[in-house]
């Protein structure tokens, strides 16, 4: 049995997604932020980053939600592309594309808009501007390309299905009006029956996680704070 450490955020739900495409059974361990869970000693001995998600599968430990989309896919064969140099390196290509660059700057434009301080308006400028730009790029590769891999739906898709639900937090309303052909990916992954099971996974996870971002949650979320 897999246990999937899991909350709200665009990273836990894109390794929901590839649990329930993949149709593995999981049992999850709620994980709350907002109260400081993450830094309990039995997550931190599964992941010693304490961030979410982390999975522990038949004793095997595996954190990161690339790394976990990663391995569900090789420990299952499903949801890789075709065989091949070409293939397999486009998938480590697209999927560090999303790790590195979509997820890193998305939350960060989330951090700035939303949480920072009022005068942060170089912040902000920079990280919209670069997911912005990510977008476009993503854009262009879906405008040739049914899935970000080609004819086949993969976990990179599923990547950046986590992140992409996030965009009208970061750029505001209708904002997948400039990027139509990620709109429709989205929109294909969202009628998906896996992304209906995913959802109501989250309506029930909602009422155990804490909604306020008090000064306690604060400090839990942004460990900085304690050194300012």
């Amino acid at each position: 049995m897999i246990t999937f450490y899991f909350n709200l955020g665009p990273n836990p739900m894109k390794v929901a997604l590839c649990l329930e495409e993949i149709g593995l059974p999981y049992e999850t361990v709620l994980v709350d932020g907002r109260r400081g869970e993450q830094f309990a000693p039995d997550f931190l001995a599964v992941n010693p980053n304490g961030k979410l998600p982390a999975l522990v599968d038949d004793g095997v430990k595996v954190f990161d939600s690339n790394a976990i989309l990663l391995y569900l896919a090789e420990k299952t064969g499903r949801f890789l592309p075709e065989a091949g140099a070409q293939p397999r390196a486009a998938l480590l290509s697209w999927l560090m594309f999303v790790a590195s660059g979509v997820g890193p700057y998305s939350g960060q434009a989330v951090h700035f808009k939303h949480n920072a301080p009022a005068g942060n308006e170089y912040g902000t400028t920079r990280y919209v501007f670069e997911v912005a730009r990510h977008y476009q790029i993503l854009d262009e590769r879906l405008a040739s390309h049914r899935y970000l891999l080609g004819e086949t739906y993969t976990i990179v898709d599923m990547a950046l299905w986590g992140w992409a639900r996030m965009l009208p937090r970061i750029l505001g309303d209708n904002p997948y009006d400039a990027y139509p052909n990620v709109k429709r990916l989205m929109a294909e992954i969202d009628a998906r029956p896996a992304a209906a099971r995913v959802a109501a996974l989250r309506d029930k996870s909602t009422p155990y996680f804490k909604a306020e971002m008090d000064e306690a949650a604060r400090n839990f979320m942004f460990r900085h704070l304690k050194q300012a």
